[in-house]
């Protein structure tokens, strides 16, 4: 298994300065990782460096609250991928699903979509440690219904990351369908390799290089 193609190198912190990103940049390049994940400021810049490569370039959108209105949201969404994003990460608002307005959810994730009009793929982020067993379900359920292509559990800036028992849940509702991402606190290779057994399609990850180092160092990792 080549784990380097499952993961979004990510560098989204507020005080991340454009050297972070080169860096980042750099990184993906040499270890084949699927993307560069960034905030929209960073996009253009990405692009520019990360040409003629392969790694892909993913854009968070409404990060890391998400409660930001749904238009903005699709505002966002287009400047992203006219800068070059190809993954758009968006994350819910969480507070409105508490609420129960599963319309709005609904509405706010598919804004996104048709914002994104097939030119990149939708991740759609609940941030899952804000949420219990039947929200967790509900907003895969919903995130499907909108047409998305995955889900991802976390922003990584909330109160947990990813676990075991949501990957395989998340993955219970969604099904084939769509990919599921796992995000936050994924820092070695044992334990992303536990996520992508749980069923994890994509890792969103920041020590993502001692994870491949891991991954080089463990015979069954397939280099």
């Amino acid at each position: 298994m080549n784990i380097s193609k499952y993961i979004d190198h990510t560098v989204l912190k507020a005080e991340t300065k454009e050297v972070d990103v080169k860096r980042h940049c750099i990184e993906a390049k040499e270890h084949g990782f699927f993307s560069v994940c960034v905030n929209s400021s960073y996009v253009e810049l990405v692009a520019k460096e990360l040409k003629n490569s392969d790694v892909k370039i993913t854009a968070v959108v409404g990060f890391p609250l998400g409660a930001s209105t749904s238009e903005t949201k699709a505002f966002e969404t287009k400047d992203a991928i006219k800068k070059g994003a190809s993954e758009i990460d968006m994350v819910i608002n969480v507070g409105a699903l508490k609420d129960k307005k599963y319309d709005y959810i609904l509405g706010d994730i598919k804004a996104v979509v048709d914002a994104a009009d097939k030119k990149a793929i939708v991740k759609v982020i609940i941030e899952a440690s804000l949420l219990n067993l039947d929200e967790k379900k509900k907003a895969c359920e919903i995130a499907k219904e909108a047409k998305a292509d995955f889900v991802k559990t976390s922003t990584g800036f909330s109160t947990g990351g990813a676990t075991i028992e949501d990957i395989k849940l998340m993955r219970e509702i969604v099904g084939s369908e769509l990919g599921v991402k796992a995000s936050g606190g994924i820092r070695d290779y044992e334990t992303a390799m536990k996520m992508i057994n749980a069923g994890a399609s994509r890792l969103g990850c920041s020590a993502s290089v001692s994870i491949v180092t891991g991954a080089k160092e463990n015979n069954s990792a397939g280099y």
